[in-house]
């Protein structure tokens, strides 16, 4: 009997040395934030707003210069759940199609305890949070569509609740997603906080001087209203997205997990269309909803204590599907190789190693189905080429306002237009037939015609 006991207290020692030497499964957190583009953070070089709570993660952890998303909220959100370009999958703007698999339904199965807090926008059954794989929900824009900000409209795990005494929406998120993390801080925890900040209307913040009047009639939602033509609204906004990403650092530094946690912070499109931003002398007009670098360059910062590179820079392109096979790596869950994903994971780069960089990034842009796309384009970080043949040299000409003739091109532009061509063609004949949608062009003009703006009206009408 003594030796069966020495025996299973060597086992019970190895057992619970093997446990300590195993490092435990990181939680991760993905933080989407509406409507703002690379312009809009300090660690960017943005002047006209303070973000010292994310510009410090930056310098603290990894900041990528070249990340790049859908010119609006649902075609992104798709690309960044599935890991899978549009042309693939996307079925129309509010919707995703129930087929497809996201990181939340590949967590979930690794063991990871999953939460989706704030804007939804992906259709309106109840049940669809819980069929992409999320066990709690605190949505906006999910049954409903009324106010984000004041007095919001959720639906908290199919639950519709109205909020009638002045509460702020991205607080009520907020209290929600820092609940989830104190609940589930023993086990790895899986949270996509898609933040309703920045979108329009620009309006007051519980810390503006005017939260709770009501807006002069007639003033537009995104009105300038400081002498520089910026928004004293979009302004506080932006600092109210830094504050409650303090309030999340603060919740993971109070439980003691923050150094085992994987920080993703990104923009979801360029910001709201005229909107003014000042990068130093560099005034910087809005773009959404533009297939262009203001429609579509967002800011993307990574925070990991624990392995993250401390103070790098990136020059490394990164796209919108890239953030699935980048989670799923950070979790040790390999991704299902029959969903043939398009992305490629950043993660090695965000370690200090070089990991394996995209050449160019591609966009196939869709607004409904019943009109068409309206872009479809590869792009390296200096220059594009669109299906209809457009070639820019973005170094010189970021607006796109002078396509060049492909035949006149000349040393690594020449290089760079048979690249990109590779990849149309590579996607030439990626849309499933019963997804199919006629190829009109962002410059298609007469009635009928498709007009890039239409998906950003939307959009914006659904405030």
């Amino acid at each position: 009997m003594k030796i069966i006991s020495q025996l299973l207290c060597l086992l019970v020692v190895s057992v619970t040395a093997i446990s300590n030497a195993a490092p435990a499964k990181p939680n991760i957190i993905v933080l989407l934030i509406d409507d703002m583009g690379y312009e809009c953070l300090g660690t960017d070089g943005c002047t006209s707003y303070k973000t010292p709570t994310i510009d410090k993660l930056a310098a603290t952890g990894v900041r990528f210069d070249y990340c790049y998303a859908q010119p609006v909220c649902t075609p992104t959100r798709v690309q960044i759940m599935t890991g899978i370009y549009n042309v693939r999958n996307y079925i129309d703007f509010g919707a995703m199609d129930p087929k497809c698999v996201t990181f939340a339904n590949i967590l979930k199965q690794a063991g990871y305890a999953t939460c989706i807090a704030g804007k939804w926008q992906l259709g309106e059954d109840l049940a669809l949070p819980k069929h992409f794989g999320f066990d709690e929900n605190c949505l906006w824009h999910h049954t409903r569509k009324g106010s984000r900000y004041m007095d919001p409209e959720l639906d908290i795990n199919g639950v519709a609740k109205n909020f009638t005494n002045k509460e702020y929406g991205p607080d009520i998120v907020s209290d929600y997603a820092l609940d989830f993390i104190q609940r589930k801080k023993d086990q790895p925890f899986f949270l996509y906080y898609t933040m309703m900040l920045v979108h329009a209307p620009f309006d007051a913040t519980p810390d503006s001087k005017d939260y709770g009047r009501k807006q002069p009639k007639g003033k537009k939602a995104t009105a300038p209203d400081r002498p520089d033509g910026t928004s004293q609204h979009f302004t506080d906004m932006v600092a109210y997205t830094d504050k409650l990403t303090g309030k999340l650092i603060a919740k993971l530094d109070q439980l003691g997990i923050r150094e085992n946690t994987l920080l993703i912070i990104l923009g979801d499109n360029g910001t709201q269309r005229g909107t003014v931003t000042y990068m130093g002398a560099r005034k910087f007009i809005g773009g959404k909803g533009l297939p262009t670098d203001a429609g579509m360059h967002v800011p993307l910062v990574v925070s990991w204590p624990a392995k993250a590179a401390v103070g790098k820079v990136s020059r490394d392109l990164v796209d919108s599907t890239d953030f699935l096979p980048t989670v799923c790596e950070a979790a040790g869950v390999p991704v299902p190789a029959e969903l043939k994903i398009d992305g490629r994971s950043f993660l090695p780069q965000v370690r200090g190693e070089k990991g394996s960089p995209r050449d160019w990034y591609y966009s196939w842009y869709g607004a409904q189905k019943e009109k068409g796309i309206t872009a479809e384009f590869a792009a390296t970080r200096d220059f594009k080429l669109s299906r209809d043949g457009e070639f820019f040299d973005l170094r010189k000409d970021i607006e796109e306002k002078n396509p060049l003739p492909v035949k006149s091109l000349t040393g690594e532009a020449t290089a760079a237009a048979k690249l990109l061509q590779g990849v149309l063609h590579q996607y030439k004949n990626a849309r499933p037939a019963a997804l199919a949608m006629p190829f009109v062009g962002h410059k298609a003009k007469g009635k009928g015609a498709h007009n890039v703006d239409d998906a950003n009206k939307v959009d914006d009408n659904s405030l």
